[in-house]
């Protein structure tokens, strides 16, 4: 019983520690160290926010060395606990094959998703723009699987 008491007592001491607007700031000013340092800490604890910015920085290369499959694991992360950007991005990520297979099933997938996550304008015109590149029966099963993505809440999609 005292282990559990103390490790309940560890438990919000880490997330004193980071701080998502410190990461933001330090992020808007170019000091990606410190925004990675704010936001890895947060992103573990399960901040879909956190999360969505660790995969841009992954993606981007920004203050760490730039590795596809991780940005597209942050990103999975935060959109199967519908954060509408990371969504969107991990749309952007299958339509261009980066640190995944490229799928524009799966891209017009999430921006699908994305859009009626919040995100609409972006990913709806990206929504627009793959569907230039699919036939009526990719973008059927395309929509088939945002809606089972959906009734899954974003789980296993």
């Amino acid at each position: 019983m005292k282990k559990l008491i103390i490790l309940l007592l560890l438990i919000p001491s880490l997330s004193w520690g980071a701080d998502s607007e410190k990461g933001l700031t330090a992020y808007n000013q170019g000091d990606y160290s410190t925004a990675l340092k704010e936001w890895t800490p947060l992103a573990e604890q399960g901040n879909a926010s956190a999360q969505s910015n660790l995969g841009l920085m992954y993606e981007k290369g920004y203050g760490v060395v730039q590795n596809y499959k991780t940005a597209v694991k942050w990103y999975t992360l935060a959109a199967e606990q519908g954060h509408a950007k990371a969504q969107s991005n991990l749309g952007v990520m299958y339509q261009n094959g980066e640190g995944v297979i490229q799928d524009n099933i799966y891209a017009h997938m999430w921006f699908n998703i994305a859009a009626s996550s919040g995100d609409s304008i972006n990913a709806a015109e990206n929504r627009t723009k793959i569907e230039k590149n699919m036939t009526t029966a990719d973008i059927s099963k395309a929509q088939e699987l945002a809606r089972q993505c959906v009734n899954k809440n974003y789980k296993d999609c």
